[in-house]
């Protein structure tokens, strides 16, 4: 049994998520997109080994038991191709020689069933924060501040409200600042496989985005290259937009 309950929201991230029972994927998968994850689920080791080998996550969640190939044997075949991603592996409360191998394979930590949700959320926050790449608390560009942990945004110190899409959206820009940032890219990691209408929900999400950020006659923040994608940089001394 998996305890869930949502009273925070957390930063925007990739996962995959790989686990055999469908209930307990789907619950995960949903409760971690309510809070603004980008998840792809899977069932078996096999379609996981591919998954983290072709795409670029922040962290892996990994079944041990998963049909096919088993988490520790996907574990050791990706620190074996050089991969860094944090990985986290899930077992049962009698799984000791399992959690063990896992360990000596490359995992970073482990989670026992049952367990609370919020657990899994620390877990892996935790886990995302001891590499290099995490993010501060507070992200600026020019007067534009992203606060990754409250999912809130001001510009100039006044705050803008944003839906969790919009804040996703803002966030990973932000990260990205001054680099131009491709339609796919932004699919891929503000949405998730989920959405087959992901396309035009991105047109929707930057069009509301650039009234929210860019409005009230203030310099421009968000450049969008038709076709390309998107990216926010700092205003430029005379007040136009330029690297940040």
């Amino acid at each position: 049994m998996v305890i869930f309950a949502f009273p925070t929201r957390d930063d925007t991230m990739r996962l995959l998520l790989a686990e055999d029972d469908y209930q307990l994927r789907d619950a995960l998968a949903r409760g971690l997109r309510e809070r603004a994850y980008a998840i792809d689920a899977v069932r078996d080791g096999e379609a996981a080994q591919f998954a983290a080998a072709t795409t670029d996550y922040d962290a892996l969640i990994l079944d041990i038991l998963l049909p096919l190939k088993t988490g520790v044997d996907v574990c050791r075949a990706l620190r074996r191709r050089g991969s860094r991603v944090p990985i986290l592996l899930l077992t049962a409360l009698d799984a000791v020689p399992e959690r063990v191998a896992g360990l000596d394979a490359g995992a970073d930590d482990y989670l026992t069933k049952p367990f609370a949700f919020d657990e899994l959320l620390a877990r892996v926050r935790a886990l995302v924060r001891r590499t290099p790449a995490s993010p501060p608390a507070v992200i600026t560009v020019g007067d534009l501040a992203v606060d990754t942990r409250l999912h809130t945004v001001a510009r100039g110190g006044r705050a803008i409200p944003v839906t969790e899409q919009e804040y996703t959206l803002i966030a990973y820009l932000a990260r990205r600042a001054g680099r131009l940032v491709s339609r796919a890219e932004l699919v891929a990691h503000v949405w998730d496989d989920n959405h087959g209408s992901a396309g035009n929900m991105l047109n929707v999400c930057i069009s509301r985005v650039r009234r929210k950020v860019d409005g009230e006659g203030r310099p421009s923040l968000l450049v969008i290259q038709r076709g390309q994608g998107c990216m926010l940089v700092a205003p430029g001394p005379a007040g136009g937009a330029g690297p940040g």
